[in-house]
């Protein structure tokens, strides 16, 4: 450890919070339909595909019809995806050679892009063609991340409404966030990354002549364009097989800066948007405050981990100060450390080190960041939308200790909020912990780790908490194509996305149906450090309660192993 490290990561975090704050100004603009000034560009644009789709933008829908119309989409998307996937062998733009993908492989491929995880169950360098990458994985990959931004738009709705039951219109919302947010920030950022040398072409690849006189085929892709949108949409999947630490990626310590901003950039701009759009600015700058001290926490767990004497080189008598199996030494620990900490604490998944070699308590920390619900700071509304639920339930924890009806930015939250809340954070705990109890004694699940004893445990654990998270990062020893884990990971990763957005938009519907209230002296100040504090506890609580039994047989079992290994060894 040192100050320069320190620096590295209060940059990086600090940075995605700073340039945040004004792209939330920018995209609630969007979301509530006021002028920006890309609007002579993209009306025109947003008018064809209205026209297209039969769409009045002007007519709003009750949160029943706003979610069947969210279900619908996703459910044709995940169709496009399956079968353009199964029928890669066949269709254009192949210059690859690669054949289809299995039924269970399409499946898990087709739910993870859909629902914004973007697991991979594949080397994507070696399995999907060029017209797979470009027409469905990164078309998902910009409609999936407007997803979750029409949920926090939606819920905002629901705050502001006056008995009413409108919580917008999700084709407008979606339609908006794609063409005058995600398209004109991926266009930019891909440009950056192309004068950077990240590779944006069509070929499949070069043919390089090493020093011994071989040959070797370096497969190249449209890398950029899907990178920036990768980031940016807080999607997480990569061209290549070893993602962000790929030097055709991510091949110089700038372009890691960028693309490490570019993962919670959109993701802290959502909870401004919120912000600005229910007028309580102050109230969700305390969110803000508590995920980024959650967040903070997690990055300073990592890097201390991390910089610390392997124990097994500590038992050999080695010099080694810094732990660097798995990171790249053209970034090292900080960046590894920070870059861990957001993916996880986003929905992202992306990585730029090997998670599995992590020591036990950095991969513990990783997957704790998810377990708690990836609200640090989440996906592009998805993560606001289910912090905003963690809030209610701190409101509702401080009304039971007072006495009185809770409040939160000028409505009651009763008992119908709660459920919803309670279905909404429950459902996660139970697509974790569920599968992975039952992979753990399954002789077909167990024949996908490379690992025994407590690491196996971990692997198992880590990609049931990544799939049902909608993280998709995972401990690389799982060999994870096989029908058990690809179908099993796929319903994770579905009900993980679905169940919660449902849940969240009854809660925006309940919300609109009831009357907006004048602050009064009763209720309980929500953007103190009383209510950060509170906040905090109830996180904490919900992720320590549900997960550390779990964690103490995973990897702080194996950290205790490491200890007695290097005591054993004196």
């Amino acid at each position: 450890m040192n100050w320069q490290g320190w620096a590295e990561i209060a940059l990086t975090l600090g940075l995605a919070v700073g340039l945040g704050w004004p792209l939330g100004v920018y995209m609630s603009r969007v979301w509530n339909g006021e002028r920006t000034w890309l609007d002579p560009l993209l009306a025109p644009v947003e008018r064809l595909f209205y026209a297209a789709g039969g769409i009045d933008p002007r007519k709003g829908q009750t949160w029943i019809g706003y979610a069947g119309a969210l279900l619908a989409f996703n459910a044709v998307g995940f169709f496009l995806v399956y079968g353009v996937l199964r029928l890669q062998g066949v269709l254009p733009l192949n210059p690859q050679g690669f054949g289809g993908l299995s039924p269970h492989l399409a499946f898990n491929t087709a739910v993870s892009f859909v629902t914004n995880t973007n697991w991979q169950s594949y080397g994507g360098e070696t399995t999907m063609s060029t017209l797979s990458q470009m027409l469905v994985l990164t078309v998902q990959n910009f409609v999936s991340a407007s997803t979750g931004a029409a949920i926090a738009a939606a819920l905002a709705r629901g705050f502001l409404a006056n008995k009413g039951d409108d919580v917008g219109n999700f084709w407008s919302d979606v339609i908006r966030t794609t063409l005058w947010v995600l398209l004109p920030l991926c266009v930019v950022v891909a440009i950056v990354l192309v004068a950077l040398g990240v590779p944006q072409t069509l070929a499949a690849g070069v043919t390089a002549h090493t020093l011994e006189g071989g040959e070797q085929k370096i497969s190249l892709f449209a890398t950029a364009s899907q990178l920036a949108v990768k980031q940016l949409g807080i999607n997480g999947g990569g061209i290549f097989n070893v993602n962000s630490a790929h030097p055709f990626e991510n091949p110089t310590p700038l372009t890691n800066l960028i693309t490490a901003v570019s993962i919670n950039v959109l993701g802290w701009a959502a909870f401004f948007a919120f912000g600005r759009s229910v007028l309580a600015r102050k109230d969700v700058r305390a969110l803000v405050v508590a995920a980024m001290v959650l967040l903070s926490a997690g990055a300073v767990g990592i890097y201390v981990t991390e910089t610390q004497a392997p124990p097994a080189q500590v038992a050999a008598h080695v010099d080694a100060s810094v732990n660097m199996e798995g990171k790249e030494v053209r970034f090292g620990a900080p960046s590894t450390a920070a870059w861990a900490a957001m993916t996880t604490g986003a929905s992202n998944g992306s990585v730029n080190g090997m998670h599995s070699s992590l020591m036990p308590l950095g991969g513990g920390i990783t997957m704790f960041l998810m377990q708690l619900g990836e609200i640090l700071p989440g996906g592009i509304g998805s993560g606001v939308a289910i912090m905003v639920v963690m809030a209610l339930l701190a409101v509702f924890v401080a009304g039971l200790m007072v006495g009185r009806t809770p409040e939160y930015l000028g409505k009651k939250i009763e008992a119908r909020e709660i459920q919803f809340a309670m279905l909404a954070v429950l459902v996660i705990p139970l697509f974790m912990l569920g599968f992975a109890a039952v992979a753990a004694i399954l002789p077909e699940a167990l024949k996908g780790l490379m690992h025994a004893g407590p690491h196996g445990l971990s692997e198992i654990l880590y990609a049931y908490v990544s799939g049902t998270a909608n993280n998709g990062s995972a401990f690389g020893g799982l060999t994870a194509n096989a029908p058990w884990w690809n179908v099993t990971l796929g319903l994770a990763m579905m009900f993980g996305r679905f169940a919660p957005i449902v849940a969240v938009l009854a809660i925006a519907g309940a919300l609109a149906a009831k009357p907006k209230l004048a602050p009064t002296a009763g209720a309980m100040p929500t953007d103190g450090g009383l209510f950060v504090g509170l906040l905090i506890g109830v996180i904490l609580i919900l992720g320590g309660l549900q997960f550390f039994p779990a964690l103490a047989l995973g990897p702080i079992v194996e950290h205790f192993q490491a200890l007695a290994f290097v005591a054993s060894s004196r």
